[in-house]
């Protein structure tokens, strides 16, 4: 069993936890996955089975999409709901109720496009060979160099009566956003990142993974399902995505029978002019056989205008 599974993480979960439910209800020993999740989002977690986990390097930097809720009125910890209320560090807070929209949208603006983040200190990133949410669980605190990343959009998205800010009864108040933006982008340093600016404290609410790279919510499926399906030994593997449907980015050349035996062997295969167009020294090509299945995925070199085979993939099933 080989493929791409797309699964609505349910909240509560680690991405760890869900990748161990899908090997014990699929029965299959390689599972892994794309793009970690906190346990307090939902939505789409890429899960490769099978061989298909050796295509985990390709995926890892795609781009995201989630639907937020930035809380204002408070920062927490952690950035999101889970984390305990901190306090807060300036002498003047600026009520969001009295924020105009424009006002917002400035604020917004200044986040959008190639910036600097410092990761989070409760985060699963590692610093030293330590990850830092085992730091800050023992109330370390350490210095993070901040990264670049990019935040292609970052905008609010009103409710259906067009209310685009929502005040709640303790003083705090709700803004749901879109974001898109590339891997390793903390949409929780985002939210709080908004709150600076707008003179306020502010965490995640609630978040929604809604597509990662080419995969999108309404792809995925639930535990739930996956669990119905496998038990009656018939539809679990209907749901699994071809591994070539997980790099559609990547350029593709179909084999004639002898080149296919000879990539997966490991051999180089000659790519003619007319099926290589534009393609650049060392970029990454899909290898096809003549039923269009992904065997390997391969290098090119422009000197030799061959495809060197890299990553192997194999059409029978593996456990």
């Amino acid at each position: 069993m080989n493929g791409v599974l797309i699964i609505d993480k349910p909240a509560g979960w680690t991405s760890h936890d869900v990748v161990a439910r899908v090997r014990r209800v699929l029965g299959v020993r390689r599972v892994g996955h794309t793009g970690t999740l906190d346990p307090f989002a939902t939505g789409v977690l890429v899960v490769l089975v099978g061989r298909a986990t050796r295509l985990a390097q390709y995926l890892a930097g795609a781009q995201k999409e989630y639907d937020a809720l930035v809380r204002f009125g408070y920062a927490t910890e952690t950035g999101d709901l889970t984390g305990a209320r901190r306090e807060q560090q300036t002498l003047e807070e600026k009520p969001c109720a009295g924020w105009s929209r424009e006002e917002v949208e400035r604020a917004l603006e200044g986040l959008r496009g190639e910036i600097e983040q410092v990761p989070p200190m409760y985060s699963a990133k590692k610093v030293q060979g330590r990850k830092l949410y085992e730091l800050a669980r023992r109330g370390e605190q350490i210095e993070r160099k901040a990264v670049r990343v990019n935040v292609a959009e970052f905008e609010i998205v009103p409710d259906d009566a067009d209310a685009w800010l929502r005040r709640n009864e303790d003083g705090t108040c709700d803004l749901r956003a879109r974001v898109v933006c590339s891997a390793g982008t903390y949409v929780r340093v985002l939210a709080e990142d908004l709150g600076a600016r707008l003179g306020t404290g502010a965490h995640l609410a609630a978040l929604r993974r809604t597509r990662a790279g080419a995969f999108h919510i309404a792809q995925a499926v639930h535990l739930e399902q996956l669990a119905e399906l496998a038990a009656e030994k018939s539809g679990a593997s209907e749901l699994l995505t071809a591994p070539d449907a997980a790099l559609p980015e990547l350029p593709f050349v179909h084999l004639t029978a002898e080149e296919a035996r000879r990539v997966r062997h490991g051999a180089a295969v000659e790519v003619a002019p007319e099926s290589r167009p534009n393609w650049r020294e060392g970029e990454h090509v899909r290898l096809r056989d003549g039923a269009g299945n992904l065997i390997a995925v391969g290098v090119y070199v422009a000197a030799r205008a061959h495809v060197q085979p890299r990553v192997m993939l194999c059409v029978e099933d593996e456990k």
